[in-house]
């Protein structure tokens, strides 16, 4: 018996591969579901899109430009940026792609962003608020925050409140706050809401996400009526720049690249 038990171990072991193979697609098919599929045009609306030098905002920018959207790239890195817009407007052919500096760890940056683009634009239709980071260490914004709460909740509440008038006047419009499963880890401490009495950069960015979606809720509540939709998106495990202070979860990803996500 113990010879046959043995064996059998023996012989699983060597068919793990097989079974590593036959099964890997099948779960990353799985993983990779949510693709939109909608071929709905958008000649005529104008969209926001911070983050969107790389990763899932420069893809999310791609697709609203391929549909015919007026796309804006809100970016800290406006030389990014730019590479990222001529590469949108060469894929797509849409050439109404630009590039706006957009710092959100700087409330002065945000509150120039917003009133260049009003002067600039008379209508905004959809406000994607992608931006963000994770895992970073400690540090400040400009005005104080907690990098994460600041960058990832305050700095796009702050936007979205300066860009709200034009989003009801432009109504039907909406905004898509991207947050994470990682809030189900997250709390809001009030007394200890910039990290200076303990500091994980683990649960700090799990904080600033649930964050996102008590913002959304909120906001859904406000707005109802108006013409103006809040969504708070989970976008899955995706590979992109969000790990870069995570030397641990770069190894992860590696690790299992079969199972993560490309932005696209």
């Amino acid at each position: 018996v113990e010879v046959d038990a043995e064996m059998f171990g023996f012989l699983l072991l060597l068919s793990l591969p097989f079974i590593l193979y036959l099964v890997t697609p099948k779960i990353r098919k799985m993983l990779s579901s949510g693709v939109c599929t909608s071929n709905v045009q958008l000649p005529g609306k104008v969209a926001i899109v911070t983050g969107a030098n790389t990763g899932i905002g420069k893809e999310t920018a791609k697709d609203l430009a391929q549909r015919g959207a007026r796309v804006y790239l809100a970016c800290r890195d406006v030389d990014k940026g730019e590479l990222a817009a001529r590469e949108i407007q060469a894929v797509t052919g849409n050439s109404q792609v630009f590039v706006r500096k957009l710092d959100l760890a700087d409330t002065k940056s945000i509150r120039a962003f917003a009133k260049d683009f009003l002067a600039e634009e008379k209508h905004l239709h959809l406000l994607i608020n992608n931006a963000g980071v994770m895992m970073c260490p400690y540090s400040k914004t400009a005005d104080g925050f907690e990098m994460h709460i600041g960058v990832n909740h305050l700095g796009h509440f702050l936007l979205t409140h300066l860009l709200l008038e034009k989003l009801k006047e432009s109504a039907p419009s909406r905004i898509v706050n991207l947050s994470s499963l990682g809030h189900h880890l997250g709390r809001i401490h009030f007394h200890n809401l910039q990290g200076e009495k303990f500091y994980s950069a683990g649960l700090a960015y799990c904080h600033s996400k649930l964050a996102n979606i008590l913002f959304t809720k909120e906001l859904a509540k406000r707005l109802k009526g108006s013409g103006v939709t809040t969504y708070s998106v989970h976008p899955g495990t995706v590979h992109s720049e969000l790990t870069r202070y995570s030397s641990i979860m770069r190894w992860l990803w590696q690790l299992f690249f079969v199972f993560i996500k490309t932005p696209q």
